[in-house]
């Protein structure tokens, strides 16, 4: 099933998603956006433009996702930010996802062909990285780290100003030509989201109110649009330096700040939900391959609970007007045949591909409440 809205960047099928100790981050300046004098001016002019529409926008901290390291068995990859499997038929288990990647001790990249992308295998670097193989190199891994991502910094006024912006086209073609990379003008923000379920096997779809800056009407899955990462550090106080001195708090943060957005969205309190598991990463092509990377999340409540719950508000009870629940077999089933499917945003229909391909709810250890 190929949507042209979304594609999938990273699964973690065969270990049925990832638990907070089996990722870590590597933080660097290098993993930043490049700029220049130019851009630096069409970014400000979009964020007081939008300002002026939207005054309550605000600007804040977030991780930019450069590049990242997965491990398989037997083998250790390292991809790009922008290179992502198109997801064909998402048989169980991620058959699919899995079959379409020759995996080999170096980088994976793909071009496209004819309307598709073809996987190639590289023995070492991408000649079109833009990071020296010194940068790329896999980070020195903890014992039980699977992945890590590699992280830089940028901020939604960034985002706005590169990734929504009408000259984002330009900017891809400036970075493949001055960087070697598409992507290296670009904020490329680090969202997150969650499949939310509940005891009795629900999950749970909120729609996005029309005032929010970014899918506004549309059917999501708590927390699919990600304003927290950074705020713990301070807003745009935040530095790649304190964050280095911290990487495991960075860690901590990606998988606290998905329930900390249940809590405030749906208004589930925190000892009700479950150890997020993280099914892997989908791009959001309606804002130049925006990547956000989507959780599991099961609840102790029962689905009339959770909608009691919601319809008394909590925190951020603004962002959305409403709230369905659909039984674990419908989910699997969506498509986009569905009549739901054209209503959800990228990044719920990234989610949903990820939920179907990485089918979390057997992954041990994940019934444990967060801290």
């Amino acid at each position: 099933m190929v949507d042209p809205e979304v594609s999938i960047l990273l699964h973690c099928a065969h270990w049925r998603g990832l638990l907070e100790n089996q990722v870590q981050v590597e933080l660097s300046d290098r993993f930043n956006r490049h700029t220049d004098p130019f851009l630096e001016r069409h970014i400000n002019k979009v964020w007081t433009e939008r300002l002026s529409r939207e005054p309550w926008l605000f600007n804040g901290a977030k991780f930019r996702l450069h590049s990242f390291c997965l491990a398989s068995p037997g083998h250790l990859c390292c991809f790009r930010s922008d290179r992502a499997e198109q997801q064909g038929d998402h048989r169980g288990g991620g058959e699919a996802a899995q079959d379409c990647v020759d995996i080999i001790n170096g980088c994976i990249v793909q071009t496209a062909d004819g309307g598709g992308v073809n996987q190639k295998v590289l023995s070492h670097f991408s000649p079109t990285c833009s990071c020296s193989k010194s940068q790329l190199a896999p980070a020195e891994h903890h014992p039980s780290s699977l992945l890590t991502l590699r992280l830089g910094l940028t901020c939604y006024k960034d985002y706005l100003g590169t990734n929504w912006s009408c000259k984002v086209a330009e900017l891809r073609q400036h970075g493949q030509e001055e960087f070697g990379d598409p992507l290296a003008l670009l904020a490329q923000p680090l969202g997150v989201g969650a499949v939310l379920c509940t005891r009795d096997g629900q999950v749970v779809f909120i729609r996005r109110s029309q005032r929010v800056a970014e899918a506004g009407g549309c059917w999501i899955f708590p927390a699919a649009v990600c304003e927290r990462l950074g705020e713990a550090a301070g807003e745009e106080q935040i530095s790649v330096v304190m964050m280095q001195q911290r990487p495991d708090a960075v860690v901590s943060e990606l998988f606290s700040s998905v329930c900390a957005e249940i809590r405030d969205e749906v208004n589930i309190p925190l000892s009700s939900l479950g150890a997020p598991v993280l099914m892997g990463i989908a791009l959001n092509h309606t804002s130049a391959g925006r990547p956000s990377a989507e959780f599991y999340v099961s609840c102790s409540l029962s689905s009339d609970e959770v909608r009691q719950l919601y319809w008394k508000g909590g925190a951020e009870a603004n962002e959305s007007t409403d709230a369905v629940f659909l039984c674990r077999t419908e989910v699997l089933q969506l498509n986009r045949s569905s009549p739901l499917w054209s209503e959800m945003c990228p990044s719920a229909k990234g989610a949903m591909l990820l939920y179907q391909t990485v089918k979390p709810e057997g992954k041990p250890n994940s019934k444990k409440s967060p801290s």
